[in-house]
């Protein structure tokens, strides 16, 4: 089993932490980087293989990680020139991907069993399947509903519910053929695509733990609440890696 992790980019909304680290470097709690949890996990749950997208700093993602050994793991890399976004570092090496591969963000910690994921999405006839985790949101407002000059409904203060992408997806090799290599190209823009085209994007519910270091609070909450979730994240087998 074969996963893409993006790497390459600056992490611009987690400085001033990123001022001298790649995001997927940044530590969490005393003994690892987010990276080394997220290898770890992969090892554990039968992943063999890692293709890393650097370009921010890779030069140290390059040398924490070296071939993979330290975990099993037999890794290689793609290097990002200019920003490619989330789609484009894979169109320059769609010849070394197996038919069904996952993808995902660097900085993710999640209890999410990778493996499922991509098994999942190789049963099915997808193009594309997006780990989904469940979100709500309380509107601090009354919320009005007008027609023709007149209230027809009212809610005070509802709570909206909806599902958002994990940064985490299953992609058959397929789903990426013909687009140039070097184009940017998001995540949001295949999906587009692929509705555009009728050929809709599976959903794969995780309702477990999960966070995205995208922001300092986020980091700052990850760093607290570590020796709570580790052994969530760390099993002893992952551990023991």
């Amino acid at each position: 089993m074969h996963v893409v992790i993006l790497a390459g980019g600056k992490g611009v909304r987690l400085r001033p932490y990123t001022s001298a680290l790649p995001k997927p470097l940044v530590p969490i709690g005393e003994e690892y980087a987010i990276l080394d949890i997220i290898l770890r996990q992969l090892a554990a749950q039968g992943f063999t293989s890692v293709t890393l997208a650097v370009g921010h700093l890779s030069p140290l993602i390059r040398a924490f990680v070296g071939d993979g050994t330290r975990w099993d793991l037999t890794v290689d890399y793609t290097e990002e020139v200019t920003p490619l976004s989330t789609i484009g570092p894979l169109f320059s090496i769609r010849d070394r991907l197996p038919d069904d591969f996952l993808v995902m963000n660097g900085d993710v910690l999640t209890t999410l069993n990778y493996a499922d994921l991509l098994h999942h999405h190789t049963a099915s006839s997808a193009p594309l399947t997006v780990a989904t985790a469940p979100r709500v949101v309380k509107i601090d407002f009354g919320v009005l509903e007008a027609a023709g000059g007149h209230i027809t409904g009212f809610r005070e203060k509802p709570l909206l519910s909806y599902l958002v992408s994990m940064g985490v997806y299953a992609l058959s090799r397929g789903c990426i053929e013909g687009y140039p290599e070097g184009m940017a190209f998001g995540f949001d823009e295949l999906v587009l695509d692929l509705l555009s085209r009728r050929r809709p994007p599976a959903v794969f519910e995780f309702e477990g733990y999960w966070l995205d270091i995208g922001r300092p609070d986020d980091y700052d909450e990850a760093n607290a609440r570590f020796e709570e979730i580790r052994p969530l994240l760390l099993p002893e087998r992952e551990r023991a890696l």
